[in-house]
């Protein structure tokens, strides 16, 4: 729905306006902070004593390296870092990571040494601080290139100590909630980043209350009249609704009372930001929104969880299909629940949590709840949100190790920040997460990258199934693979996860330049032919070859040798200018040319003697060497090959139109081409036929093109349609020119064609 129907809806006319207002901020549990040293140390009861001492040092030095320095709301700067540092304490983090907190802006703005942290505090204290100072030197661009590079600088901090993160993410949550003392502009760039990239993070590794709480101020600051709009309105339904919350909870209460059960009941609002998306999503109106409230129960032990669900169905109604175990299939960041929805006596639907207090604190806090019971290992709850966020960093990792353009690496990043997944399971019955959309490609790299590498096809629940088919939670997948199996370019279309993207893009970078590389290859031979001369060995140890690449590559630029033939086969540096420079170095060391080569290299442009130089096409060319889409050549065709600047060699016919024009721009960048005398596949081409119009008539054609053994690939025609006749286009696969002509004779036998020809040139 529109921004001013939504206003209809929720606000009375005297506060419809323009879209702008006043930020209204709205305190969510847990946003108190603390100001002072003294406030800090009440929350670090749970450090030991000697633990006490070095925090104290920190306070001190960073209270005296920010002397004088004052925040934009007026107040001593210092008060900033140790509000980050009680967040840290909240999540009980260690000694180590309260003191980097305190300190994590020393380096950055008052030229404190790494050095002097390391002699004062400690090598690994150091590193935290020096790891969150390259974080606050990023900038977020509008430049997408810019941000993708600083977004994979501050992967690498965080994927180095995860507690470099958690201090980032209270950094950030302190500043958003100063942020009003920011210039407008400067405030609604940090929200959309934050919203972007941070909030994400939290999510992903389990910190879901820090999430919503970023969540909820972003939307503050960049929409603050809708959220002000909300707001009212959750105020207005909340005393609406206070009867409707009293009485369920009443008798929730009493049937637990009944069962003699020990449970903590509270009821819960959900965030003003979550409801407007949810409006969003469902463009549904406030009064539409059924479930703003819920309840959340918290039981001793894992099996009273079950138990609970039990008393809470015989209690009320449940909602069919709204039941969901987050416990026995934890979510991919580690947050475990049993989720129902009831019918309340009055109608509304109501939604009800049950879990243990372990798995609370795992399901506020995530990875952080590592720290809270990491004395007496009280829990498996809080390891193994720990163990999933550590994959996730971890597969992160492997994404960066594969992708080396930055813009890429942030594409596949965001697709792994949102884990809304999908439940499906091995043969093995072994449980995978992967995101809502993954196919079985995406299944079969997140068991192995072999197993993408080399999968064929796929059943799911024991069917056959297509690649791009969408798994559905409970699947049971099976990957049949095949050694000689190579991954398809086309399934980068069809893949969610960035794992996945990442390494299917990689293994077609190495194909195409290891194609690129033996074309080079061919071509450097043949234009050193020319000069009279052999290529040098390339074998390292043969020493005066070595020499004589080492210099080549240094005149060329290139790092190795390696590297300049893919540069050839690529069109990005011309054969015959490497091959002079080339016969001019080994002419210098005393090669002299050979009459015989130099014969054969002459001979290679005359068609009466043996083909020495010329480039073979057989149909098993890969990026390297490409048909023009223009002229579509088919074996018989007299063709010709350019060689573009980066885009290796594309070959025409001979009478393309195009062709002709390349070559009398670009003449030296031409090479004789010829067809193999075997070839390994089916080549396209296109035909126009001319067909009267009546029922029935694609279908003959299609008929008449299928009898002659070709294929069908594409088929078009004229948007608006003659009365009598209409022209059909279609791209259809033949062996060669004589299956072609046999193609052209059998479709024009169709009564229903008036005219059939080849389309030559696009």
């Amino acid at each position: 729905m529109s921004l001013r129907s939504l206003a209809a809806e929720l606000l009375p006319a005297a506060l419809q306006g323009p879209l702008r207002g006043p930020v209204v901020h709205v305190e969510l549990p847990g946003a108190s902070e603390v100001s002072s040293f003294a406030a800090l140390t009440d929350k670090l009861a749970y450090l030991s004593k000697a633990d006490l001492k070095l925090v104290r040092e920190a306070y001190k030095f960073a209270d005296a390296a920010h002397l004088g320095q004052f925040r934009a709301s007026g107040l001593p700067y210092i008060t900033h870092p140790i509000a980050v540092a009680g967040l840290c304490a909240d999540w009980k983090l260690d000694a180590q990571a309260i003191m980097a907190a305190l300190m994590h802006d020393t380096i950055e703005d008052q030229g404190v040494t790494k050095t002097e942290l390391i002699e004062k505090f400690g090598a690994p204290t150091a590193d935290l601080v020096d790891g969150l100072t390259k974080l606050d030197k990023l900038q977020f661009n509008t430049r997408e290139e810019s941000q993708a590079e600083s977004f994979r600088k501050m992967l690498l901090a965080m994927a180095r100590d995860v507690r470099v993160i958690l201090i980032k993410l209270a950094d950030r949550l302190h500043n958003m909630r100063t942020m009003q003392s920011m210039a407008p502009d400067k405030r609604q760039r940090i929200a959309r980043e934050t919203l972007d990239i941070y909030a994400p993070i939290a999510h992903r590794l389990g910190l879901n209350q820090t999430y919503r709480e970023l969540q909820e101020l972003c939307f503050e600051l960049l929409h603050p009249w809708r959220h002000a709009a909300l707001a009212k309105a959750v105020k207005r339904a909340r005393g609406h609704r206070r009867d409707i919350v009293e009485r369920v909870q009443k008798d929730v209460e009493r049937a637990f009372g009944q069962q003699k059960m020990k449970v903590g009941v509270s009821g819960r609002e959900k965030t003003i930001y979550s409801i407007y998306e949810k409006m969003r999503e469902k463009h549904a109106g406030f009064a539409q929104v059924s479930d703003i409230f819920g309840f959340r129960v918290v039981v001793p032990t894992l099996t009273d969880c079950y138990i609970a669900l039990g008393v809470l169905h015989q209690l009320y109604k449940p909602v069919p299909g709204r039941f969901k175990d987050y416990i026995a299939i934890p979510k991919a960041n580690g947050y475990q629940s049993l989720h129902t929805t009831l019918v309340s006596p009055l109608g509304t639907a109501v939604e009800f949590q049950m879990r243990t207090e372990a798995m609370h604190a795992v399901a506020e806090k995530g990875i952080a709840a590592h720290w809270i019971y990491k004395v007496g290992d009280k829990t498996h709850a809080a390891a193994d949100a720990q163990r999933l966020s550590t994959m996730w960093l971890q597969s992160l990792l492997d994404i960066q190790d594969e992708t080396r353009d930055a813009t890429e690496f942030l594409e596949h990043v965001k697709i792994d920040l949102h884990p809304d997944a999908v439940y499906v399971f091995t043969p093995r019955s072994k449980i995978l997460a992967l995101p809502r959309g993954a196919t079985p490609v995406d299944f079969a790299y997140a068991i192995h990258s072999d197993v993408g590498q080399h999968m064929v096809a796929a059943k799911v629940n024991g069917e056959p199934v297509a690649l791009r088919t969408e798994l559905k939670s409970g699947d049971v997948v099976e990957i049949i693979t095949a050694p000689g199996a190579r991954p398809n370019p086309a399934w980068l279309s069809m893949v969610r996860t960035g794992r996945a993207r990442s390494k299917i893009r990689h293994h077609l970078k190495n194909m195409e330049s290891e194609e690129s590389r033996e074309l080079g290859e061919k071509l450097l031979a043949t234009a050193l032919r020319a000069e009279g001369l052999q290529p040098p060995s390339p074998d390292p140890a043969d020493t005066t070859a070595v020499a004589l690449w080492q210099q080549l590559t240094r005149w060329s630029g290139n790092r190795h040798r390696g590297e300049l033939m893919v540069d050839i086969g690529l069109g990005r540096k011309i054969a015959t200018i490497v091959a002079k420079r080339l016969a001019q170095l080994m002419v210098e060391r005393g090669i002299k040319p050979d009459a015989v080569t130099l014969t054969l290299g002459r001979y290679g442009h005359d068609d009466s003697a043996p083909k020495q130089g010329v480039i073979f096409v057989d149909g098993s060319e890969g990026a390297s060497i490409q048909l023009a889409p223009c002229c579509r050549p088919i074996p018989g065709d007299a063709i010709v090959g350019y060689l573009g600047r980066g885009e290796g060699l594309l070959v025409h016919t001979a009478e393309c139109p195009a062709g002709k024009r390349l070559f009398e721009r670009d003449s030296e960048r031409w090479m004789q081409v010829e067809w193999a005398e075997e070839l390994d596949r089916t080549f396209e081409t296109h035909l126009h036929v001319l067909v009267k119009n009546g029922k029935g008539v694609l279908a003959q054609v299609a008929s008449a093109v299928s009898s002659a053994e070709a294929d069908i690939t594409h088929v078009g025609m004229d948007a608006e349609h003659a009365e009598e006749t209409t022209e059909l286009r279609l791209l259809i696969s033949v062996r060669d020119r004589v299956h072609l002509a046999d193609v052209l004779r059998t479709v024009r036998r169709s009564p229903v064609v008036l005219k059939v020809s080849r389309y030559r040139f696009a």
